[in-house]
């Protein structure tokens, strides 16, 4: 019999998007190196983020200690073992020390609240708070699933940048009749960061092979 395949990460994605949209959150994967971002409307908005990881170790400690400067909360997630460290009342009293949730995902997909995330509060980040949120808000829909390796990110700025390829693929146009279409374009298009746009002549951007590809990897379906 083969061996089981090995859980990951992304695995555990459903269960916390449900646990945070049920208290009312707007959950997105994969935001700015985050595996979830989930955001409350309120002035200012509530942001929160989760890590995924297959077992609580130091490296997930240390990758939540850094979060705590964007965010109003953050939530470690874990498979749920019977005596792994999840299970060890050290590692909850350090969760609440540091300010820290900790949730256990069981096989059928139950969340348990192993940890509360405690209000201690280090210096704020505020730039990189405005820089999650942005994306956040920017992004359409939630075209990446938390806890993904090794696969490109569906940014906002990859949606805008395939938004101005398909509007050039019927052929060249002026970045006037663009920029009617998609107020950024002019920025995308210049800037050219994955090499999709060459320029026609003055002012006139054509789609390249390279963007042809994006499109047909990325159809605008299945962008959002």
């Amino acid at each position: 019999m083969p061996p089981a395949p090995r859980p990951s990460e992304a695995a555990l994605y459903p269960a916390i998007k449900t646990f945070l949209e049920a208290q009312g959150f707007e959950v997105k994967g994969e935001i700015r190196g985050c595996d979830i971002v989930a955001v409350r409307d309120a002035e200012p908005p509530i942001l929160v983020i989760a890590e995924l990881k297959l077992g609580f170790n130091l490296q997930l400690v240390l990758q939540a200690t850094d979060r705590l400067r964007t965010a109003d909360a953050v939530w470690l997630a874990v498979p749920a073992t019977t005596k792994g460290n999840d299970r060890d009342r050290r590692a909850h009293r350090l969760c609440r020390l540091l300010g820290l949730g900790l949730l256990a995902i069981t096989r059928t997909g139950r969340v348990e609240i192993l940890a509360e995330p405690e209000p201690y509060r280090p210096r704020p980040n505020l730039p990189e708070r405005r820089r999650i949120l942005r994306e956040h808000v920017t992004r359409r829909g939630d075209p990446t699933q938390g806890g993904i390796t090794r696969q490109k990110i569906m940014t906002a700025y990859r949606q805008t940048a395939l938004d101005c390829a398909a509007a050039l693929r019927p052929g060249p146009l002026p970045l006037k009749t663009l920029r009617a279409q998609i107020p950024d374009a002019g920025t995308i298009v210049q800037r050219n960061v994955y090499g999709w746009f060459d320029r026609e002549a003055r002012g006139i951007y054509r789609l390249n092979e390279a963007g042809e590809a994006a499109l047909r990897q990325w159809p605008p379906s299945a962008t959002t």
